[in-house]
């Protein structure tokens, strides 16, 4: 599976205020583990405390979570501000860990993850793209319906105890 070329060293410079995605490499691990324990601390309200300490990986556990899954990450002024993942599975890409500091949300940086998420699907021509998100999460559920993905379902009671609905949008 052609999974893109790695970028190689820093990050390119662009201007101030500029939002930059790239593929995510071993040497922005500890930033984004970082970003996910900034982004679910405290934890959201109606989240169970074990899928918050779940997402809140070290540095080893998201090294292992990058194999098979490409990630993206988004920098904005050099600073890692989101990640997103995207993982092939018979024909289809799944996003997964999809997450904007909280300090830069509603300033298109999901938006930016996801388009370059998708592009990479398609270039891998994956038929779909798909993603799953605990009801609880209401901006979750309303970003993904604002990037055109269509609600196609519900696990009840699928990750400790939580409801998930899954969205899909077609390539």
């Amino acid at each position: 599976m052609d999974r893109g070329s790695e970028r190689s060293g820093a990050p390119t410079e662009k201007p101030a205020g500029v939002l930059l995605v790239e593929r995510t490499t071993h040497q922005d691990v500890p930033a984004i583990c970082n970003l996910l324990k900034k982004v679910w601390e405290p934890a959201p309200a109606r989240v169970p405390v074990e899928l918050v300490k779940a997402w809140q990986p070290t540095a080893l556990e998201f090294t292992s979570w990058m194999g098979g899954v490409t990630y993206f990450s988004a920098r904005k002024d050099g600073r890692l501000v989101g990640v997103v993942g995207g993982e092939l599975h018979h024909g289809s890409c799944r996003l997964v860990h999809l997450a904007v500091d909280p300090d830069t949300r509603r300033q298109g940086v999901a938006t930016a993850l996801v388009a370059a998420a998708n592009e990479w699907a398609k270039k891998a021509n994956a038929a779909s793209l798909w993603v799953d998100t605990l009801h609880a999460l209401a901006p979750a559920t309303a970003l993904f319906q604002h990037l055109g993905f269509t609600l196609v379902g519900s696990l009840h009671r699928h990750e400790w105890g939580e409801d998930v609905t899954l969205f899909e949008r077609v390539l």
